[in-house]
């Protein structure tokens, strides 16, 4: 496996990849990725195997609050899941953000998505204490604007 940063070469076939997330991860414009292997590749890693994008990892690192790093889209491909490929690229992540002296990662999650629960939790992650829990999931209300509850997850980043 190579981890390797998105570069716009890889737009194409990134869009195939993340559009088997759905109804977790939306789609975004071909040019919002654009924006994303220009502007934001150290923190938006692949994982490539034969040729092929297995695993991808969209993440920004905040301009607000600097030391923090978003995870907005992670997905690995079905055939390839429980292969370490998620972790290798939140690793790779979390590396730059050590590099930049950064502090958190965090990401968000619908309440729902138990399976993704399970890999936060796997991957170090805590579940941020929110307004309710809901199937055992803590969740905070609004977070994502009014009527977007979502599960907040975060790790800790040591320099």
């Amino acid at each position: 496996m190579i981890i390797t940063p998105l570069t716009a070469d890889r737009i194409p076939d990134l869009e195939k990849l993340l559009a088997l997330g759905e109804p977790y991860i939306r789609l975004r414009g071909s040019s919002d990725y654009w924006l994303y292997a220009t502007l934001f590749a150290n923190t938006c890693p692949l994982a490539i195997i034969d040729g092929q994008i297995v695993g991808s990892v969209i993440a920004f690192r905040s301009q607000i609050d600097p030391s923090e790093i978003y995870l907005q889209d992670v997905m690995t491909h079905p055939n390839h899941r429980r292969a370490g490929i998620t972790r290798a690229l939140v690793e790779e992540v979390h590396r730059q953000g050590a590099l930049w002296g950064c502090r958190r990662l965090f990401l968000t999650s619908e309440p729902d998505n138990h399976a993704a629960h399970r890999a936060w939790l796997a991957l170090g992650f805590s579940n941020v204490r929110g307004d309710t829990t809901e199937q055992g999931v803590s969740v905070i209300y609004d977070y994502k604007g009014p009527g977007k509850h979502r599960a907040v997850y975060e790790r800790s980043i040591c320099a």
